[in-house]
């Protein structure tokens, strides 16, 4: 290859590096989506979906971004973890966050709600899955316990494991959830049963949206699943999108609204992009940071 190629490559490889770093990952943005699933006559619902923050204390930019979140008003918060990664980002966390912890929330945790993330080769996510058996005892442990504490004391429900039933705006909304799957540690029989018969909408929640959560929910009559853990790709092929998702949940599925269907039926899927990265990998590509305001509407009757 000729000298003069390989400058600009290495030039051109430099600059997406760069334009990773210092400008995608921090052009948060909020992702809007229409969902048709109340029944009919039902008001409709804002819900805003959080994922992925890896929150570290300094980073004012993204502070400033989950201040200003309170002004979508939301009518629920869904939380589907990664909040922090280090100990001292959690009353900045909490600081931030202000009136949306007023409002009626779920949550559950990731890896990065046990642990700190540490160095890890990159090229590593393309080889395959990087779970593991458990919470990872050679990271820094971070204040898991305070956390929940902190979200439970505002009245948002503890998902890891739990079921509950929430009235939004006169809407009754059923929730079950899962520990982190990409730990491993997600047990659905402690949720799993039918839906319930007299709840508006049954929703799942959990962190990394492996097939086998998916599938158990699906086939419970979950009718719409939260999850994160993907980024998104995090790092994407403009006109193709993610290589990866870092679980078994197809790459077209890295983020956004798309249905997971299995033999006994389907559910609507929405797969947070997040709006953090790895302290250790802090670039994003074709692929900005996000949050999602979802607004559910009611079926028409015709």
């Amino acid at each position: 290859m000729a000298p003069r190629l390989v400058k600009a490559l290495a030039w051109t490889a430099a600059a997406c590096v760069a334009y990773g770093v210092f400008v995608e990952s921090r052009s948060f943005k909020v992702r809007r989506v229409r969902l048709d699933i109340l029944p009919p006559g039902s008001p409709s619902l804002r819900v805003l979906h959080l994922s992925d923050a890896h929150l570290l204390a300094r980073q004012r930019s993204k502070l400033r971004f989950i201040s200003a979140l309170a002004g979508l008003e939301p009518d629920l918060v869904v939380n589907t973890g990664d909040n922090l990664a280090q100990a001292d980002a959690l009353d900045p966390l909490m600081t931030s966050l202000g009136r949306l912890l007023d409002a009626p929330g779920v949550f559950v945790f990731g890896s990065n709600d046990y642990t700190g993330p540490k160095p890890l080769n990159p090229l590593g996510y393309l080889v395959g899955d990087t779970g593991g058996d458990g919470v990872h005892t050679d990271r820094e442990a971070l204040p898991t316990d305070e956390l929940r504490d902190a979200f439970v004391s505002r009245g948002w429900h503890d998902l890891n494991g739990h079921r509950a039933t929430i009235d939004v705006r006169g809407v009754k909304l059923e929730f079950r959830g899962t520990d982190d799957a990409h730990l491993g540690l997600d047990d659905y029989s402690t949720v799993a049963g039918p839906a319930s018969s007299d709840a508006a909408v049954s929703i799942g929640v959990t962190h990394a949206p492996y097939r086998r959560v998916l599938d158990a929910m699906t086939d419970d009559g979950v009718e719409l699943i939260f999850a994160g853990h993907t980024h998104g790709g995090q790092v994407c092929v403009p006109g193709w999108g993610a290589l990866v998702t870092n679980c078994d949940l197809p790459t077209e599925q890295a983020k956004g609204a798309s249905v997971h269907s299995t033999a006994n039926g389907s559910s609507w899927l929405h797969v947070s992009a997040g709006f953090g990265t790895s302290p250790y990998a802090p670039y994003r590509f074709a692929c900005p940071p996000e949050v999602t305001l979802l607004t559910l509407h009611a079926v028409s009757n015709g």
